[in-house]
């Protein structure tokens, strides 16, 4: 990516329906429209990021505006992919004779849990690694807590799993060597380890993305909640398996509060609540950058919609903006 100072991947996450992915759109709307070529990537099965700006996106980068793109990634789409590309891994290092007993094992894996938070994973590492040197920002609008949460621990977790299996071929390699040596065959003879070669670019891959994911000065993931006893609830739990994890938080957007001029006894009665509420956030998150976006009467919908969301995000220097 082009060299500059600051944060250059942000993750937006919270629990479902808190607003995540107008707040995504409107934080990258503000990074475009201060000239840093921005890519907004959509991770949410739901699929709502086009339908929200009023465009036509799908699962390759498309433009939507000076210097910002749009990408929706296919979750399904990238599981199939993933499965395809271990196939043809495997296909010429499996006996014939056992191939097609590979292969089904191969689908019975591919229908485990996590199959799917391991493929998708890959597919955001891919974005990272694409992007370099093609934009300066990346905005990833996330699906609800838990699932981001499983899907940002893999690096740790795979880079753990996959230096077993490495560990496991070497002491085959090593094997193979004494037996090569024990023939009397020279070493150039060996043929060479496609397997270990292959688990050895996937650690490079999860590495890479461990290093950026861990990197406050890369990477940063904010949280959207709204002013209610259980989004801030789980935002705070987040917060604390981030944290155990290394993964730097940024800020919180506290969505959807209610204006000061809005009038009516019921609208009185429900912001002595939200005080409560905020008082709350302040409590939790006080030692972070806090931005307060107050709730529309009507639904934020296109690029105009978001503008004025993006306008407070910039007025308030959020994110280094």
């Amino acid at each position: 990516m082009k060299e500059h100072t600051g944060e250059r991947i942000a993750f937006f996450g919270g629990k479902g329906g808190v607003g995540k992915t107008t707040c995504s759109a409107a934080y990258a709307l503000a990074l475009a429209e201060k000239g840093r070529r921005t890519l907004l990537v959509s991770t949410d099965p739901a699929h709502s990021l086009g339908d929200l700006l009023n465009v036509r996106t799908g699962d390759e980068a498309c433009q939507v505006r000076d210097f910002l793109y749009v990408r929706e990634i296919d979750p399904e789409r990238a599981s199939r992919r993933y499965l395809e590309e271990a196939k043809e891994n495997m296909r010429g290092l499996a006996a014939p004779r056992l191939w097609n007993e590979v292969e089904r094992q191969m689908d019975f894996a591919a229908a485990s849990p996590g199959a799917d938070e391991a493929a998708l994973f890959d597919e955001m590492v891919s974005v990272i690694l694409e992007a370099e040197g093609a934009y300066d920002r990346i905005v990833f609008d996330t699906a609800p807590t838990g699932h981001t949460l499983r899907l940002l621990s893999l690096p740790e977790l795979m880079g753990v799993w996959i230096e077993g299996m490495l560990a496991r071929r070497r002491k085959t390699r090593e094997l193979r060597k004494m037996l090569h040596n024990a023939s009397g065959l020279a070493d150039d003879d060996q043929p060479e380890d496609r397997v270990y070669a292959l688990l050895q670019r996937r650690k490079n891959r999860f590495a890479f993305a461990r290093k950026r994911l861990l990197d406050p000065s890369f990477t940063s993931f904010y949280f959207v909640v709204n002013p209610e006893r259980l989004s801030i609830l789980e935002a705070f739990k987040a917060r604390n398996l981030l944290n155990k994890y290394g993964i730097p938080v940024g800020g919180v957007v506290v969505n959807r509060v209610i204006p000061e001029q809005a009038d009516g006894a019921f609208l009185a009665q429900r912001r002595e609540q939200e005080k409560v509420h905020l008082q709350e956030v302040e409590k939790r998150f006080g030692d972070l950058p806090l931005l307060h976006i107050p709730l529309e009467p009507k639904d934020i919908q296109g690029m105009e919609g978001i503008r004025a969301v993006s306008e407070r995000f910039r007025r308030e220097n959020f994110g280094g903006i």
